[in-house]
């Protein structure tokens, strides 16, 4: 029986529950998932595609074949809903915000905030992507060290306070930069930290308190201040400026709450797209000497445009090569509101799903070689053969990122911005070694050294 024909077979209650490593009473699977979150995710796959576990008290079932993928987030999405376990970690931070809220407020929102998304708004932001990446590959010195994942997290946050608030903090110590780190400590999944309650007095807990606190601050004056302003073009504007049917705009808690999570995932993920792309053209000069024959060869010397990224065919491949063995946003939450048949197991309501990108990405049922980075392999022949949900690093369906456009601009931009004036040796020693925080970040800093073509 394929993994299509067994979504579909038999009433739930006639099936077997989905198999699973031992668990232990009261843990768990807690104690092996804390050791080593990695090394759990991939013994999952000896159990089959669908797989249940228990972690900190919660009902875990982990999805790893792309058809039962598209059946949660697309042909069945009325079935499942936003994970509590996501939902409870959320509100630490976005509150509300499109990415934890559900039902009819989710359905509002999204459709108030789309138009920030749209294409020609899009356009309109890539001066200031090809602008402040130019003005980072002119500071930088030939032969100098750099660590290259705060010197991006740096430009994508200064990137993205321009489009959404008009400002520019290049000099300025930032309340979201120390947030931002203060979520990343708070959602390290190999920490007992988070499955901690926000109120337990650890060192963790403190720091994320005080760096909401002091974000909160910055961006309740920063909307108090921007009420009165006529529209603009920055995403703040457009947000304090919609409206719904009713002619109802959002609250200071709603933008509060979406500011939060564009700033956190619109700065963050793309960040380390771009750090992951450097990491892996300097550790394969070969596919570094193609992307430099592109460069030359469409740009002539000039800075990118948005319709250039239609001529910097290799350019896309390598984006799409490196989020597909490093998806920054890894995993994929959701929650079954009932009973449901998921490749003829039951999987009972209230179970958290999971659907983890950087083993499905790394499938070799779908992937030659698939731990290679090869840029070559996304041909028209091989797309067309991939099944839908074996790439899915903005996630599916109606939930799918709204964010996706902006950032996919936005890495190729800036990775053409400075990789025509710039390469990337990587320092002795400079390994690259991933933990699972909120996003799939380094565990050290990663540090390259500066080379001007």
């Amino acid at each position: 029986m394929t993994a299509s024909e067994s979504m579909a077979t038999d009433r739930p209650d006639d099936l077997p529950l989905p198999p699973g490593p031992n668990s232990y009473p009261v843990v768990g699977n807690t104690l092996g998932f804390l050791r080593d979150p990695f090394a759990f995710y991939d013994s999952l796959d000896d159990y089959g595609d669908v797989v249940s576990y228990s972690v900190a008290g919660e009902e875990f079932c982990t999805l790893l074949h792309p058809d039962y993928v598209e059946q949660v987030l697309v042909t069945e999405e009325s079935k499942f809903g936003k994970s509590d376990f996501v939902q409870d970690a959320g509100e630490r931070f976005v509150g509300n915000g499109l990415f934890a809220s559900e039902g009819e407020f989710w359905r509002r929102q999204r459709t108030l905030i789309q138009p920030a998304f749209y294409r020609e708004r899009i356009e309109s932001y890539t001066e200031p992507m090809v602008e402040f990446a130019a003005d980072a590959a002119n500071s930088w010195i030939d032969g100098e060290t750099v660590r290259i994942d705060e010197v991006m997290k740096r430009l994508t946050l200064r990137i993205l306070s321009k489009a959404l608030f008009d400002l520019d903090i290049r000099n300025q110590q930032s309340a979201i930069r120390d947030a931002v780190n203060a979520i990343n400590e708070k959602g390290d999944a190999g920490s007992v930290d988070a499955f901690l309650p926000d109120w337990v007095p650890t060192a963790t807990n403190r720091q994320f308190r005080r760096a909401t606190d002091q974000f909160d601050d910055v961006i309740g004056t920063l909307i108090e201040k921007r009420r009165g302003d006529p529209p603009g073009d920055d995403f703040l504007s457009i947000l304090l400026h919609a409206t719904d049917e009713r002619g109802e705009g959002m609250s200071d808690k709603t933008l509060r709450d979406e500011m939060a999570t564009f700033l956190f995932a619109g700065h963050e993920t793309t960040a380390l797209a771009l750090t992951y792309c450097w990491y892996l053209l300097a550790t394969n000069p070969g596919v570094r000497g193609k992307l430099n024959d592109e460069l030359d060869s469409v740009l002539d010397g000039d800075t990118p445009t948005m319709a250039d990224l239609r001529d910097l065919k290799y350019t896309d491949k390598v984006v799409t090569e490196a989020l597909r063995l490093y998806p920054p946003a890894y995993v994929v939450f959701r929650q079954t509101k009932e009973d449901v048949n998921v490749g003829g197991y039951r999987i009972p309501a209230g179970t958290s799903l999971t659907f983890p990108q950087f083993l499905i990405h790394t499938d070799d049922r779908w992937y030659d070689d698939p731990d290679e980075f090869r840029p070559e392999r996304w041909t028209p022949e091989f797309e067309n053969s991939l099944p839908d949900y074996a790439y899915f690093p903005f996630g599916g369906g109606p939930r799918h990122c709204i964010g996706m456009r902006f950032a996919n601009a936005e890495i190729r931009i800036v990775l053409a911005t400075i990789a025509r004036r710039i390469e990337f040796d990587r320092v002795a020693g400079g390994d690259l070694d991933l933990r699972m925080g909120t996003t799939l970040e380094p565990t050290d800093p990663i540090e390259m050294t500066v080379v001007k073509r």
